[in-house]
Parts: C-alpha cells; sequence; structure tokens
C-alpha cells in the first residue's frame, strides 16, 4: 500500500568515492564538493575526531585507517566495500617531512615519506582496485608540483612525489584497455591549515613563513573543484595530467611576493 502522491520510483543510487587524508584540508574540501555534486563519499583517515567532525557536518561515511599500514588497509577495505559499489578512490593522503639538502638529509624521515606518498598509496589503491573495476571507476592520484621539477631543500619529498606520479603513470599504461581512469593532480602552492606545519615539526612560524607575502596561494577549496571537475567528465575523457598553481607561483622556485612594509 502507497501513500497517495508518493512517487515509489526507486532513486539513483548516487555513485560513491573513497578519499583518503580526509581529516583536514584538500581531503576535507574534496569530501565536501563531492557531496555537493551529489556523490556518495567514504572519507579515510587516521584521525576519528576529525572524521565524525566532517561526517556530522556533510552526512559522509569514514573509516578510520593508516594507510602505512598494511593490517589497518585490509580491515578499512572490508569496511568500504560493504558500504556499496566504489565509482572512484581519489590517493589525497601524504606529505612533506622536512627541507634537509640531500647531502645531510635524515634519511628517516625521507623513509617515512616514501612509505606514505609512494607504498601507502598503492596499498590501498591496489586494495580497491577489484572494486574499482566493476564500476569502471577512476582513480586520482594528488601528487604535487615537486613531482614534475625539483628544488633545493626538497630532495626526499621530491622523490617520493616523483616516484609516486610515475608509478600512477605506469598504472595508467598497464590498465589501458580496461575502462578505468588514472588521473594526476599536482597542486602547486596551496595554504592548509597544516601541510607547511607538518613539514616544519609544528613550527608555526615557519610555516607561515613559506606564504609570506604571496597574494592568494590557492585553497584547498580549489584543489577540491579540480579534482570534482575531473571525476564529473564523460566516462571516455581521462584527465591525464592536470598542474594547478596560483597566479603568482610560476614554478615551484618562481613566486611571486610582495613586500610587506
Amino acid at each position: 500500500m502507497t501513500t497517495p502522491g508518493t512517487d515509489t520510483t526507486p532513486a539513483t543510487p548516487s555513485k560513491r568515492a573513497v578519499v583518503t587524508g580526509a581529516s583536514s584540508g584538500i581531503g576535507a574540501a574534496t569530501v565536501r564538493a563531492l557531496i555537493a555534486d551529489g556523490w556518495a563519499v567514504v572519507g579515510v583517515a587516521r584521525r576519528e575526531d576529525r572524521l565524525a567532525e566532517l561526517a556530522a557536518e556533510t552526512g559522509c561515511d569514514y573509516v578510520v585507517a593508516d594507510i602505512t599500514d598494511k593490517d589497518s588497509v585490509t580491515a578499512a577495505i572490508t569496511a568500504i566495500t560493504a558500504l556499496g559499489p566504489i565509482d572512484a578512490l581519489v590517493n589525497n593522503a601524504g606529505g612533506a617531512l622536512g627541507i634537509d639538502r640531500v647531502d645531510s638529509a635524515d634519511l628517516d624521515l625521507w623513509e617515512r615519506m616514501y612509505d606514505l606518498n609512494v607504498i601507502g598509496t598503492f596499498r590501498i589503491t591496489n586494495a580497491l582496485l577489484p572494486a574499482l573495476r566493476e564500476t569502471a571507476g577512476s582513480i586520482v592520484f594528488i601528487t604535487s608540483t615537486a613531482a614534475h621539477e625539483p628544488y633545493e631543500g626538497g630532495g626526499g619529498y621530491v622523490a617520493s612525489k616523483y616516484a609516486e606520479r610515475v608509478a600512477a603513470r605506469t598504472m595508467r599504461l598497464e590498465l589501458v584497455g580496461e575502462p578505468l581512469r588514472v588521473i594526476e593532480i599536482a597542486p602547486g602552492m596551496v595554504h592548509t591549515e597544516e601541510f607547511s606545519l607538518v613539514r616544519f615539526g609544528g613550527d608555526k612560524s615557519k610555516a607561515d613563513s613559506v606564504y609570506d607575502g604571496v597574494p592568494n596561494p590557492l585553497t584547498a577549496g580549489d584543489i577540491a573543484e579540480s579534482i570534482r571537475w575531473s571525476l564529473s567528465m564523460p566516462p571516455h575523457v581521462n584527465i591525464d595530467s592536470l598542474v594547478v598553481r596560483p597566479v603568482a607561483q610560476a614554478a615551484y622556485t618562481k613566486t611571486h611576493r610582495v613586500t610587506q612594509n
């Protein structure tokens, strides 16, 4: 028995995206942008309190996981796939640690960056690949302009991001012929609340100095919009590589700064 005037046509299921590093910055902004565009979203990150706040705000689902931990990812995949089909994976989790010269580098930091930016990224990508194959889905890698050009003090981060980019490009070659999209988005200078703060070990003055005098660096929302747009393209369109910089930044080592009086 139905209520008069009630539409009994089943609702079209939303496409579902998984966003890693969803607890802050670009990841949280991407969750918001995709939900506003009609997606169902699963946020993945280590900090449950942040994910719970985001879920209360946006209605997203979330799974607590550390992509550098094999067992954590295995448990996360079970929880994610139980929610239903997966149409996109946005590999956003990552980070930079330190600004050491190569000849005096803390190689423990290099190892941590490689484990997060490369191994962790492909751990969750490979684990979700069967589900993405079922939906002819999309895999998005948020790399960096550091994946395209080196800069002094960035050796370990540059190396890890180059590796992520090249591995993603290799995956694109290997998957050709399958209806799967492999997309790279490489942000330039983005002013988020945590990226530089983490890089400088919590030193806020050093973190803030990265953006001193730069008119209008990118925001997390700018990159989230690039992700949303890339995923909104028709299925036959693959955004192979998209570099996004603020107007003030021509290259990683060439940024316009306004002198402060």
